[in-house]
């Protein structure tokens, strides 16, 4: 059995340690088990905490030496004071999120920066999936149609008009296909779309 502590450290990881200052304040929303904020601590030194929901998950987070708060994300982030941490970080749970707008609004008021990442559904083997008459399923979003917690999928476009509609600033933009960073057509060859943003 492969120990997920050792497990190889995703490229997304590394690019959001990269934006992140030595020995800041971070909050993980819907953490996992902690494994970007571990690395964030062994790399950065910095002064963490992660919400999870999921009871696996907080052990997982526990094991790693990561401080967490069992909480749904749904509620909101009111036990979090108006900027607490300097980067508030949503991995790859946008799409699950049922009030997207909310959960960025606070992401930018308790903390200074905000980075997003999500699945970008603009991948043109998705659109393919569907001139087949198929739900896509992917690496990066490996669930049916019917059993999926991905609620809110969106492309690049998409998100970058919600970020003008509620008045997000994009600070830096990075994207990625199964191995690589992308910079041509993005919006066509990115599975993964990674954002830091702020308050305009």
């Amino acid at each position: 059995m492969t120990d997920p502590i050792a497990a190889p450290i995703r490229r997304d990881f590394k690019r959001i340690a990269g934006w992140v200052d030595p020995q800041s304040r971070v909050l993980d929303l819907g953490c996992g088990d902690g494994a970007l904020l571990g690395y964030l601590q062994q790399q950065r030194q910095v002064h963490g905490v992660g919400v999870e929901i999921d009871d696996q998950r907080v052990i997982g987070c526990v094991q790693r030496g990561v401080d967490v708060i069992q909480q749904n994300l749904e509620d909101g982030l009111a036990l979090f004071s108006d900027q607490q941490f300097d980067t508030v970080v949503l991995s790859q749970t946008l799409q699950s999120m049922r009030h997207t707008e909310h959960i960025l609004r606070e992401m930018v008021r308790v903390g200074r920066t905000g980075v997003v990442s999500f699945p970008n559904f603009g991948y043109w083997p998705h659109g393919w999936s569907i001139l087949r008459g198929r739900m896509p399923i992917t690496k990066q979003m490996p669930y049916a149609w019917y059993d999926t917690p991905n609620i809110h999928l969106c492309t690049i476009k998409d998100f970058e008009d919600l970020c003008k509609q509620l008045n997000l600033k994009v600070i830096e933009r990075v994207t990625f296909s199964p191995t690589a960073e992308v910079t041509w057509l993005p919006s066509w060859r990115a599975t993964l779309a990674l954002y830091r943003f702020s308050e305009c």
